[in-house]
This record gives structure tokens, C-alpha cells and sequence, in this order.
């Protein structure tokens, strides 16, 4: 039985990733031709996925991250949807709706501020003090940008106001927002946000692991960094502009085998829609019939995290995971065959360029997890 599991686990290594991207860029233009009539008469669900700009997939990591939060206030979501929308007027060098659109994110911090503060708990309202303080004292030296028309600065000084209302936003968060099924409390979840340094012989970058949306999938993985399991482990599959796959053990092992009870540690598929109160386990959205939902966390940006798992076998999962490298404006919007069929906890969030440079005879020489320890629950 060990050994046809193991042979089964193997398997993973010819997931047919060439063979799956074919299909999906055939696939999603006739799909996208189909259902782009259909999309826009889709009403969004309510709270913060309700938020999420229409239009073009989202392909940022650090937006992705802000949306996918568990909370509710259309005001931060409003600075927030702003902000990021400036993107769209700096690339086409549109300067009268980027004035405009910050004119609005200053309207918006005055009136609803206080609003904004009612959603953060009283021990950390300082500290959204101090970050909706800093978003509006850089708002003229932005406007001056702006009237020099100075893109760089500008986009700058977008990616600073960013941050803290991610900061804000995160400060927003009231709880964990559901309960893992009692089935899996022998696995490590995250209870929240967690940030990993990820060395290279070729460089560092920095990833957010989000245990909102996957925290049985997160704390896996956070518990792998503690650990130091891919410290010094090589990238076992590069395909360019595809995936670049890591977390196989030195050995006749496929994943991490727990000491504590020298067997595998499997972990299962663990998805959350858009709409849902809490993540499907253990079966792909298309198996159940959702092959349509859209993920909380999509595969649409570079440097996405995506755990791998043995192609016939949802719940084989377990230390190997990939980083997703194709570029999403090469399909239509929110339509990847990925989606729903891979658990995604996580995105890179600096210096994901590194990983255009990065091929199978690299290797990981450590991680690290600077920030969110402490979200980590282990079994008791």
C-alpha cells in the first residue's frame, strides 16, 4: 500500500503543465468569447469580494491580498479601488482623471474617516491613526508630481498610500473569520498573515502567505519554513513563463514525512470562493460542478503560490508547491484552468522578477518567516 501511494505521489511529476497551458489558452478563448456577455450580469456577492473592480483580472499579488481580506468597510474599499485604479490613467499618461481620482481619495478621507476608525478595535485604532495620517500627507506632494507630470514619482507615491491601507485594512480584521473542519486539527493552520523571506543563490524576494484563505495549506507551509525543510533544496521543475517547482526531499520521499509519526503528511486540496463563508476541501471546483466559481485567490498574478499534488489525488499534497510565472494578459480575464483545480496560499510581493532568472539548476538556501509567527497553530 506505501508503495502505491508513493507511485501514485510521483505522479506529480508529470502533471502535464506544457500539455495543461496548450489546453488552457485553446480552451479559455472559446470559453472567453462565451461568456464575455455573460460576466457583466453577474451580481457580486456581499462584503469585500463585493469590491473587486470589474473589467480585467486583477494580475497584482499585493491587490489580490487586499481584496481577499475578511472584512467589510466600502469606505477603505473606496481609497483602496482608487488608488489602484491610477494604474490604469499613469499608463496611458491620462493626468486630468489621475488629479480627479485623487481629489476623491481626499474627499473620501475626510468625510468617512472616522467611519473608517469605528472598524478598527480600540487597541489599534492609533495605529490606523497613523496610517490614514500618512496617506493624506502624502496626497499633495502627489498632486505636485502629478502637475510636473512625473509618472515615477507618482506611481511611487501610489505604492507607499498602498501600503498603509493594506495596513489599515489588516488592522480591520475582527477574528478569523471561520472554522477549519475538526477533521484537520491534526494539521498546522494559520490563523492569519504570515511573510516569508525566501533566499536564493540568485537572490532574495519576499512572499505574503494567506491563512484567511487557506489556512490549512498556509500553516503547512509556514510549519515547513520554521522547520528549515527547503533550506538548501534545489528547484526540481523550471518551465519558462510557466512554473518554477520546489519541495521535494533529497530521497526516495516525495514529501515531508513527519517524525513524530514517520508517514507522509498529506494535505488537502483547500479552495475559497468568491461568496463562500468558508473554503471547499478536498475536491476540485470543477468536480463539484463549480468549474465557473471564481477563487478568493486566483491564479492571475506572477509569483502566485500554488501547492502541488499528485495529478488523480486531491488530498496528496504536501511539501511541494510552485511558482506560477505565466503572464495573465496572454488569456481573457479570470479565466485559468488552474483555478480551482490547485490550492493557491500565497503571492510574492518583492522582487518577484527574480523568479524570470531562476531555473532548475538553482536552489532555495533558506526561508524565514519575518512576520506572523505567532498566526501559526500547531495540533495540540
Amino acid at each position: 500500500m506505501a508503495k502505491q501511494r508513493r507511485a501514485t505521489i510521483r505522479r506529480w511529476q508529470t502533471l502535464g503543465w506544457r500539455s495543461l497551458a496548450q489546453v488552457s489558452l485553446g480552451l479559455v478563448v472559446t470559453l472567453g468569447v462565451w461568456l464575455g456577455s455573460l460576466t457583466p450580469a453577474l451580481a457580486l456577492p456581499m462584503g469585500p469580494i463585493a469590491y473587486l473592480p470589474p473589467g480585467n483580472a486583477i494580475t497584482d499579488g499585493g491587490a489580490l491580498l487586499r481584496y481577499s481580506l475578511p472584512i467589510d468597510n466600502p469606505d477603505i474599499r473606496t481609497v483602496q479601488s482608487t488608488l489602484e485604479g491610477l494604474s490604469t490613467w499613469l499608463r496611458s499618461k491620462r493626468w486630468g482623471p489621475i488629479s480627479k481620482d485623487l481629489t476623491k481619495v481626499e474627499r473620501t478621507l475626510a468625510r468617512s474617516r472616522e467611519n473608517m476608525l469605528a472598524a478598527v478595535p480600540d487597541g489599534k485604532r492609533a495605529a490606523a491613526i497613523s496610517y490614514l495620517d500618512d496617506i493624506q500627507a502624502q496626497l499633495p506632494s502627489t498632486r505636485d508630481a502629478v502637475d510636473l507630470r512625473d509618472r515615477e514619482t507618482v506611481w511611487l507615491k501610489r505604492a507607499a498610500m498602498l501600503d498603509d491601507v493594506s495596513r489599515i485594512e489588516e488592522l480591520m480584521v475582527a477574528g478569523f473569520p471561520f472554522e477549519v473542519p475538526s477533521e484537520y486539527d491534526y494539521l498546522p493552520q494559520l490563523k492569519g498573515r504570515a511573510t516569508v523571506e525566501i533566499t536564493t543563490n540568485k537572490g532574495t524576494m519576499e512572499a505574503i502567505i494567506d491563512g484567511y484563505s487557506a489556512p490549512v495549506t498556509s500553516g503547512n507551509f509556514i510549519d515547513l519554513v520554521q522547520r528549515g525543510f527547503y533550506d538548501d533544496m534545489e528547484f526540481t521543475r523550471a518551465e519558462d513563463n510557466y512554473v518554477l517547482q520546489t519541495g521535494d526531499p533529497a530521497g526516495p520521499d516525495d514529501g515531508f514525512i513527519d517524525p513524530k509519526t514517520n508517514t507522509y503528511r498529506a494535505i488537502p486540496l483547500e479552495i475559497l470562493v468568491k461568496g463562500d463563508d468558508a473554503p471547499v476541501y478536498g475536491a476540485t471546483l470543477e468536480s463539484l460542478g463549480r468549474f465557473l466559481d471564481d477563487p478568493v485567490l486566483p491564479f492571475s498574478a506572477f509569483g502566485t503560490l500554488g501547492m502541488a499534488r499528485p495529478n488523480a489525488d486531491p488530498n496528496g499534497g504536501s511539501s511541494q508547491f510552485f511558482f506560477f510565472l505565466f503572464e495573465p494578459e496572454m488569456t481573457p480575464a479570470g479565466l485559468n484552468l488552474l483555478d480551482g483545480r490547485y490550492s493557491v496560499f500565497g503571492y510574492v510581493v518583492d522582487n518577484k522578477e527574480l523568479l524570470d532568472q531562476l531555473t532548475q539548476a538553482d536552489r532555495i538556501e533558506s526561508m524565514r518567516v519575518l512576520a506572523g509567527a505567532e498566526n501559526l497553530v500547531q495540533p495540540s
